[in-house]
């Protein structure tokens, strides 16, 4: 696809207005007339950087779709200095927590930017020039606190294309949609099939025109090969050959689950596999690694879509000596400066997860503590590393480039069954071969079964022709709430109107474009319906329950209910904490749910089941689906002893989930208490009790504030 510049909106739909709102185009800066920016900051500007850099000067919005490692970052950077120099700010979003960290960091360092952070589990700073968030805390505050864009000029959407994501997908296009109309975007995606078409709906919401820029260049070029059962390592362009000369034999499938105690903190033990599915066991890849390190493919990122695998794969090669003496003496030495930067116990150092690292080996997954993670990343990225093993999550957005990217295993559970990767995942992971200034190329190596010769897309992967961008948007509670609160009941329709959905949809012929249409209108009426009758509108108007529901974005209906329903009264804090843990949680081991003693509040849990239980009931009474989230009471003890002051260590006894999990559902469980005591009256008695209960949960690893600032 050759790079594109859409300047024309001749035939589009303008956005629709909300009463009262001049019909006046946004003041746009002056047309850069000086020659197109080639240099800045010492880096020679690639033609889409040049292209978007241009459209920055001019006034107008930018979406770049451009390989992983292409530069897509320097677009932005470009577009916050921007901003600062003329005493205006700017916003940097992100899909997830930690790519929000990471980006912090990086502006915190810069001695000329004035950077804040929004995460929900961390604030700091908020007033700053430069303000980093994942997307949901902007929808948030596009809604809620309005202020805080009065004087952003950019907002940067990092990995739009997470529009796709079937559960957070829909806060992109909300975010999209109602920002500002004087803020400018910044659009970054990894390449994708349907970038026009985002472009033109994009063109037509937003009142900025749109310079629409697609790169397909990679500055370091990608070389393919698979490594096969029998033949060992083969070049791409022979693997059909080295296919057909493979013998036969009948495929087998099956596999087992793991057992036995959880990791123990820094490595150890054996995990468990959460997803209730047998799969087969990969076979053995030293002889792959043996090649790697002979032919000088080192540092590797091994990709495998289980925690336990990753592990497992981590210490089979834990033996390896990948580092030379120099990198042995530099690799202690950073390990003693981590203990110490991040206040861990000196034992510490003599955990299976430092020794491994000594040794130029390690692994990386969400089941591990943010802490730990932390720690596996700093040590990468100083290049001491060169065989880390690790899921996907470790491709998203985060600048940690490898030699190679290897891929264990080419199928992952996607929440319903196993399924080879979609090409857009696959491009994203790849991507991450070849070190720009380092590498002439980067060396992508898939492990194939026999199974996985016959059916893997390898030749669409190899092609780079990655799925289209769909979307996923369906308006929540709170968002209607919002709507009907600011432009009544009959605009609310409007929002669907502008989606990518509808857009996506306009090419149809007209008796399904209003089918659809209908379909739409019908979801938005139940919804309201719902609110209605459950006493969250009345008419145009929003009641108690429903200006409290309207500021609880996430389990909104839940958390109100319980409120009004009396059901938090007279608890005491442990208590609370306990029973927001249980509304969050969600066990990655769906069949096989925790049986919790009645002992510990099994009447408030009771309680709490049967509003939501109710809610549920009404849903399905009004046509809704798929029904919200019920409460999981698997970490209940864990929740309570952790709120009764017991160490991480004993934590492990009370539960059998990954102690990362544990960290992340307190953290969100900590999150939503904050958010329930804003939204409530501050004389209500509840609303200390809250607080005592964030501060027994928010400590050691669970403060995520604390983690970032020592780091």
């Amino acid at each position: 696809m050759p790079d594109r510049d859409k300047k024309s909106t001749r035939g589009r739909r303008r956005p629709q207005r909300e009463p009262g709102r001049e019909a006046e185009r946004p003041e746009e800066p002056p047309q850069q007339s000086d020659p197109r920016t080639t240099h800045w900051k010492g880096f020679e500007l690639s033609r889409f950087q040049v292209q978007a850099v241009d459209a920055i000067a001019q006034g107008r919005n930018v979406l770049v779709s451009a390989p992983t490692g292409a530069g897509k970052t320097l677009v932005a950077q470009y577009a916050i200095e921007d901003a600062v120099k003329r005493g205006r700010r700017a916003i940097y979003t992100s899909p997830i927590k930690a790519l929000s960290n990471q980006k912090y960091r990086d502006f915190r360092d810069d001695p000329d930017i004035d950077v804040g952070l929004m995460t929900g589990d961390v604030t700091i700073h908020p007033s700053g020039q430069v303000l980093i968030m994942t997307t949901e805390i902007l929808r948030n505050a596009i809604f809620e606190n309005p202020e805080l864009l009065s004087d952003v000029d950019f907002v940067i959407f990092d990995e739009v294309h997470y529009m796709d994501d079937r559960e957070r997908g829909t806060v992109w296009e909300e975010a999209l949609i109602f920002l500002p109309a004087s803020v400018r975007l910044i659009c970054l995606s990894a390449t994708i099939s349907n970038v026009e078409e985002i472009g033109a709906w994009l063109e037509s919401i937003r009142e900025h025109s749109l310079a629409m820029i697609h790169s397909g260049r990679r500055p370091v070029p990608l070389e393919y090969w698979f490594h096969l059962e029998g033949p060992g390592l083969v070049e791409g362009s022979k693997l059909d050959r080295a296919i057909k000369s493979i013998p036969r034999e009948p495929t087998r499938s099956g596999g087992r689950r793991g057992n036995g105690r959880r990791n123990k903190r820094f490595g150890g033990g054996r995990g468990r596999s959460r997803s209730g599915h047998a799969h087969s066991e990969p076979t053995d890849p030293g002889a792959l690694f043996d090649q790697l390190e002979k032919r000088k493919l080192l540092p590797a990122l091994v990709f495998s879509f289980s925690r336990k695998d990753c592990e497992r794969l981590a210490r089979a090669n834990e033996r390896r000596e990948l580092l030379t003496p120099d990198e042995s003496r530099r690799m202690a030495a950073l390990q003693q400066e981590l203990v110490d930067l991040f206040q861990l116990d000196s034992k510490e150092l003599n955990s299976r997860l430092f020794a491994m690292a000594r040794r130029g080996v390690s692994y990386h997954h969400a089941g591990m503590l943010p802490v730990e993670k932390e720690v596996v990343e700093r040590m990468f990225t100083a290049g001491l590393l060169k065989l880390l093993f690790t899921t996907e999550t470790f491709a998203l957005g985060i600048n940690m480039p490898a030699r190679a990217a290897i891929f264990q295993s080419l199928r992952k559970f996607d929440g319903v069954t196993f399924d080879y990767l979609r090409t857009r995942d696959f491009m994203q992971m790849a991507g991450r071969a070849g070190r720009q200034g380092i590498d002439d190329k980067g060396v992508v190596v898939c492990r194939l079964s026999q199974r996985e010769m016959l059916e893997a897309p390898v030749k669409k992967w190899m092609a780079s022709e990655p799925e289209p961008v769909l979307s996923r948007f369906r308006l929540s509670y709170s968002t209607i709430l919002h709507l009907v609160d600011r432009l009544g009941r009959e605009r609310v329709y409007e929002a669907w109107e502008k989606s990518f959905h509808q857009w996506q949809g306009r090419e149809k012929k007209t008796s399904a474009r209003e089918k659809n249409r209908r379909n739409q209108r019908r979801v938005i009426d139940a919804h309201i319906d719902l609110l209605t009758d459950e006493g969250y509108l009345r008419g145009d108007e929003l009641t108690a329950r429903g200006r409290v529901a309207r500021i609880v974005n996430g389990f909104e209906l839940q958390i109100t209910e319980m409120l009004f329903r009396g059901v938090l009264e007279n608890l005491p804090p442990r208590a609370l904490a306990m029973a927001f843990v249980g509304l969050v949680f969600e066990d990655r081991r769906r069949f096989e749910r925790s049986r919790v003693p009645q002992k510990f509040f099994g009447t408030l849990r009771y309680q709490i089941s049967s509003v939501v239980a109710d809610l549920c009931s009404a849903e399905a009474h009004h046509g809704i689906q798929p029904e919200m989230k019920r409460p999981d009471w698997g970490l209940t003890p864990a929740a309570l002893a952790w709120a009764d002051g017991c160490d991480l260590e004993d934590l492990e006894d009370e539960t059998d989930a990954t102690l990362g999990d544990v960290c992340r559902c307190f953290r969100m469980g900590v999150q939503l208490m904050r958010n329930v005591r804003r939204a409530i009256d501050p004389d209500w008695d509840l609303a200390p009790k809250l607080k005592e209960a964030v501060t027994l949960m928010n400590r050691d690893v669970i403060d995520a504030r604390k983690q970032l600032e020592l780091g």
